[in-house]
């Protein structure tokens, strides 16, 4: 079974779905074979290099108040839990499209290797709080992931993988993906969302068994 995972490093309900979907898995176990492979998606394309602040940013775009961004928050933190991720301080929010050069790039390494440095990505921003498109944050995360340090510099310098990565945005855009995280499934079975893990597994289920 083939799992797409399109997703932004920038989106925590990714991180929510991305550790909900392994604990289905998990709890699947070797009965479903199946292989992830991560796909780029940006929530804020045209977002300047240094950002901007998370809370103001977070209150125009969805037309929030105070407290129903601290409600949203708490609730995030919440789901978080249940599948084993905590959230930390997310003060702004930051260009993401290095970050996607580079998963393309690990990628090209190993299915392994790209899961590594995605995870290694979502605790960076989500959880410690690190801007996910300074290219010294994506070299140490890179060699986090065991991946070759010199050579993820080297990618980001050189602009490395862009177009790759434009084009596999175009191509999901077209398919019809126009919010994250979105999981198909070999290509014809869409799930949408950082569903709770029992989803995913009922899911997937009925899906191997060609429901």
């Amino acid at each position: 079974m083939r799992i797409d995972f399109v997703s932004d490093v920038a989106c925590p309900w990714c991180a929510v779905g991305l550790h909900s979907l392994e604990l289905a898995l998990k709890q699947i176990g070797p009965e479903i074979p199946v292989e992830i492979h991560f796909q780029p998606f940006e929530l804020n394309p045209t977002m300047a290099a240094e950002g901007v602040d998370a809370g103001d940013y977070l209150k125009a775009k969805y037309g929030m108040g105070d407290a129903q961004l601290a409600q949203a928050r708490t609730t995030l933190r919440e789901r978080g839990a249940a599948v084993g991720f905590a959230f930390g301080p997310r003060e702004r929010v930051w260009n993401t499209f290095d970050a996607h050069r580079l998963l393309h790039w690990a990628g090209l390494q190993s299915a392994a290797s790209q899961r590594a440095l995605k995870h290694a990505l979502l605790q960076a921003y989500h959880g410690d709080g690190l801007n996910p498109g300074a290219h010294d944050v994506l070299v140490a995360l890179a060699a986090a992931a065991g991946l070759d340090a010199s050579v993820a510099a080297a990618v980001l310098a050189d602009g490395r993988y862009a177009d790759d990565v434009r084009a596999a945005e175009r191509e999901w855009q077209q398919a019809g993906i126009q919010s994250v995280p979105a999981v198909i499934i070999d290509r014809r079975h869409l799930i949408s969302g950082g569903q709770p893990p029992e989803v995913f597994e009922q899911a997937l289920r009925e899906m191997a068994a060609g429901g």
